[in-house]
């Protein structure tokens, strides 16, 4: 076999080169003048002097007309020179004239697979090529090494594999071979089978980097982060891996959960590759996940820098922004995705949250409106539009949304409890106390219902009740702001002792603007920012 189809962006002309080389001279190899040409050529082609190997050629075809050699030899200059069209022609025609001509076949067959991404139709006609060769010579190792190579990139494992089994004996150890069961195996989620394989793969003593790409086309889709760490590990005790093979391997540690392993390695395919806002993504997802979110920030910047039309990076950005309760950098970032992509509703629905935490927080009242016209059926929309106007004491038009968003078991929750505070806040106490139980049955530890409850008991002078439902609400969270601001006022009006240290813990919790940390990330859940 002389070729890989794993090997990355190679001119069509190394692969093409010895094949017809080879091809030529087995089949053309004559006395005179003849073989005199053939030998020039050739050797006009190995160095690369195409202009001249053209002009001989030229002069070939008018001393022997209909030649199937020098048409093929004739591809071959057409393909260094970048001319799929014409080499096509030009090996089509070779094998039109001699069909069973296998040297033209096989160099068709790679000028396909080289093309591929120029061509939607080249697998399939690499493929058809690859038949025809094995009609005549059932034996011809590379047109079933190829047809299996080029199947399991199709996804049609089980008949990559029966084209692997007729290969020979000798050839079925090969790491080329091998990597192709693999990935194979792996593919039909034939667990047994993509064990051996990746065992006897890694004792292959010819194993590449090649290999290890091939069978990383099943191993991926199957999900055997196991099996690439250890194949990748294998490798890398042997060579240094290049860029691709190292992202690989750092997102094979990252599904591991060995974050520390997948960062560095990560890092490492970044430094030795050219900068890649996919891979600066990722190394953000990865530092995210270990509560880095400073780190993140630094890689999600610089792809920002290398991408700034790229509306996701700022979007992306503006999450993380929330990790770290960063309210008005998240809302910058989330602008600028929208004015991008302003039809996008997670965008606009980020936007909003964010923008409710402005001086008016009706700002973000137009954001979720716009959300709810782009995806109408999402009762978290709902709720967060009626949290937006419940924050910007809009009861009027909150109560709607909320009534509604109450209707749903997904929301209901929350729904009461903003219900419940409005009605707190309009002094319908009757009504308020039932909402905040309706909140609390299916949250008992709900700490904004608590403190809500604590509050009602306040406003009805039982101090004894209102205390114990505001430390109920503390112990769950001991920064939360309304919990803190209702038991300062409990201790202002019950005249308590505490009421002087409750006071400098409130006023620190101001500093750390926790009302605005925490009400934020408040809305954020009704439905979460997700991770583009």
């Amino acid at each position: 076999m002389q070729s890989r189809l794993s090997i990355p962006v190679m001119s069509v002309a190394v692969f093409l080169f010895p094949l017809l080389l080879r091809s030529a001279h087995s089949r053309q190899i004559q006395t005179g003048a003849r073989e005199q040409k053939i030998l020039l050529i050739q050797q006009l082609i190995q160095e690369h002097d195409l202009q001249k190997a053209r002009h001989a050629l030229a002069e070939a075809a008018n001393q022997y007309p209909g030649d199937a050699g020098f048409d093929n030899l004739l591809g071959i200059v057409e393909a260094q020179q970048g001319d799929y069209v014409a080499a096509e022609k030009s090996l089509r025609r070779a094998i039109a004239r001699e069909p069973k001509f296998t040297g033209a076949y096989l160099n068709l067959g790679r000028l396909y697979q080289e093309n591929a991404a120029a061509d939607p139709q080249a697998v399939r006609k690499a493929l058809d090529v690859y038949r025809r060769v094995l009609e005549y010579d059932a034996a011809n190792t590379e047109a079933a090494y190829q047809s299996a190579a080029l199947l399991l990139r199709q996804g049609r494992y089980q008949e990559s594999l029966n084209y692997v089994s007729r290969l020979p004996a000798e050839n079925q150890t090969s790491a080329q071979t091998l990597s192709i069961r693999c990935a194979d195996f792996a593919g039909l989620s034939n667990r047994k089978g993509t064990d051996d394989a990746a065992g006897r793969l890694m004792d292959a003593p010819d194993l590449s980097e090649p290999d290890a790409q091939q069978a990383l086309l099943g191993l991926i889709l199957g999900k055997r982060d196991d099996l690439i760490v250890a194949l990748l590990e294998n490798l890398q005790g042997r060579q240094q891996l290049g860029s691709a093979l190292l992202e690989s391997l750092g997102l094979a540690y990252e599904h591991l959960n060995r974050l520390v392993e997948a960062r560095a390695t990560l890092e490492k395919s970044f430094v030795g590759g050219k900068p890649s806002v996919r891979l600066l993504r990722e190394l953000a997802r990865v530092a995210r996940l270990q509560k880095d979110h400073q780190g993140a920030l630094g890689y999600l910047a610089h792809a920002r820098d290398l991408e700034p039309g790229n509306a996701s990076l700022h979007y992306y950005f503006g999450v993380v922004c929330t990790d770290l309760s960063l309210v008005a950098e998240a809302r910058d970032s989330f602008e600028r995705a929208v004015k991008l992509e302003p039809e996008n509703p997670d965008y606009n629905y980020a936007m909003g949250a964010a923008s409710a935490f402005r001086q008016d927080p009706a700002e973000g009242v137009p954001y979720f409106e716009k959300y709810l016209k782009l995806r109408p059926q999402d009762p978290r929309g709902k709720l967060a539009l009626g949290a937006t106007l419940f924050r910007a004491k809009d009861y009027e038009h909150a109560l709607p949304w909320l009534k509604q968003s109450a209707g749903n078991p997904e929301t209901a929750t929350r729904a009461h409890y903003y219900w419940g505070a409005i009605a707190l806040e309009e002094d319908r106490m009757d009504e308020a106390f039932m909402e905040l139980q309706e909140a609390l049955k299916a949250k008992p530890d709900f700490p904004d219902a608590l403190a809500e409850l604590g509050r009602w008991y306040l406003n009805r002078k039982d101090y004894q009740q209102s205390e114990k439902q505001i430390q109920l609400a503390l112990r769950i969270e001991p920064d939360h702001y309304a919990a803190n601001f209702y038991l300062l006022m409990l201790y202002t009006r019950t005249k308590d002792s505490r009421q002087e240290a409750q006071a400098k813990r409130f006023e620190e919790l101001k500093n750390l603007l926790a009302e605005r940390s925490q009400e934020f990330l408040r809305i954020v859940e009704v439905r979460p920012l997700e991770t583009p």
